[in-house]
């Protein structure tokens, strides 16, 4: 089977049981940014020594993409989300009391591997974004409240980690 299908050609995509939206579609837009931010993920795991983060990136990972699979049309429970929420607040509450406190606001830099997770930071926030958009056209809005909360503490936690990261605690 060839990669190419030419059934893209005309601005449409397939997405879960064969229906045909355009690319254009916000379902498409938040499926893409949720793709972009696991690539990104991914690369930044590439640049990281620490297992214990690679690790969590790995399941952020998985996250994502049972996220996608909810936001095609599949049948995906997301329970599994409100527990990682609670790690990420865990997280996000050790690195926050190893830290100097912040007195103002951050440009993002210093380091490679700081800068690569304030990308991931709004990659994040930008994929928020376009899945409330096209959660207004969602008839569950029990799972866009998983999503929506699970991204928004997760672009906490990776500034957190752009943070830690800096700081090489």
């Amino acid at each position: 089977m060839s990669i190419y299908t030419r059934t893209g050609d005309q601005g449409e995509t397939g997405v879960y049981a064969g229906k045909r939206v355009s690319k254009s579609d916000p379902q498409i837009m938040a499926l893409g940014s949720l793709d972009e931010l696991s690539s990104f993920i991914g690369l930044v795991m590439t640049k990281i020594k620490n297992r214990e983060d690679k690790e969590f990136l790995a399941l952020v990972q998985k996250d994502l993409s049972l996220m996608m699979s909810a936001l095609s049309g599949s049948q995906t429970t997301l329970t599994s989300l409100a527990k990682t929420v609670k790690q990420f607040e865990q997280k996000i509450d050790f690195i926050e009391q190893s830290l100097p406190k912040l007195k103002g606001f951050i440009i993002p830099g210093g380091n490679e591997v700081s800068a690569w997770f304030h990308v991931l930071r709004v990659i994040c926030r930008r994929t928020e974004r376009n899945i409330v958009q096209y959660s207004l056209s969602l008839k569950t809005e029990n799972c866009k409240l998983k999503i929506v909360k699970y991204l928004n503490r997760l672009s906490d936690l990776l500034f957190m980690m752009a943070r830690k990261y800096y700081e090489k605690i």
